[in-house]
């Protein structure tokens, strides 16, 4: 299968890039793109290979739902803008991992489902670990440097929402719902992000993940098979 394949390579592409460090690994995407799916898959290949992998994603750095919602819960600037705490990004994972990093990490700092801080205790990574983090924005300009591979997933708004139609009903509540909330504010901040951070253009992997089953690697600095 087209899938298969594409994740294979992607995944020897990676363990194949070594650094002497963590190598920080980005797959960012539109809501609904099918960002954590890929990033397991990959975390599985790449485990499978002998690399360590540590798995994240930006939806456990949320900022609490008052900052979040301070311009209104259907604001788009305030989804783009106020979602995430990119400041505790940066701090508890990425800049520990980078070049000057001491190896700490903690992979959350708010746990969404509670609307709590979390505080749990830093892990030592390997020197030889790859971490994925998911989720939305990560290419955006203050995150954009911190990447080692950037993988951006494109789907259309309407493939975006028909996707979310399917798996964000007990979410929200009702189909209803689900649109009212993705046609007022995630579609629209998805776009404030294309426009003002044009993530399809510096994302290292590009892929056009409309049809899952046979994704499409528009972009892809090694090609299949390479080493980069």
């Amino acid at each position: 299968m087209a899938r298969f394949r594409a994740i294979d390579s992607l995944a020897e592409w990676i363990v194949a890039l070594r650094r002497e460090r963590v190598l920080r690994v980005a797959v960012d995407g539109p809501d609904a793109a099918g960002k954590t799916t890929l990033a397991d898959e990959l975390a599985e290949r790449i485990g499978s290979r002998g690399r360590p992998v540590i798995r994240a994603g930006v939806d456990a750095f949320h900022r609490p739902r008052a900052e979040r919602h301070r311009r209104g819960p259907l604001s788009p600037h305030g989804y783009f803008l106020d979602a995430f705490d990119y400041g505790a990004l940066r701090r508890l994972l990425l800049d520990p991992l980078g070049p000057d990093g001491d190896g700490w990490y903690r992979t959350a700092s708010f746990d969404l489902r509670t609307q709590t801080a979390v505080d749990g205790p830093a892990e030592l990574a390997p020197v030889d670990a790859v971490l994925l983090v998911d989720g939305v924005f990560l290419l955006r300009r203050e995150l954009r440097d911190h990447w080692d591979v950037s993988i951006f997933l494109s789907i259309s708004p309407g493939e975006s929402l028909r996707r979310a139609l399917v798996r964000d009903v007990d979410l929200f509540g009702s189909p209803a719902a689900v649109r009212e909330r993705y046609e007022a504010r995630y579609l629209p901040g998805q776009e404030l992000y294309r426009q003002g951070a044009a993530p399809h253009e510096h994302a290292h992997v590009l892929i056009d993940n409309e049809d899952p089953v046979n994704p499409r690697i528009l972009r892809w600095p090694a090609g299949p098979g390479g080493r980069g």
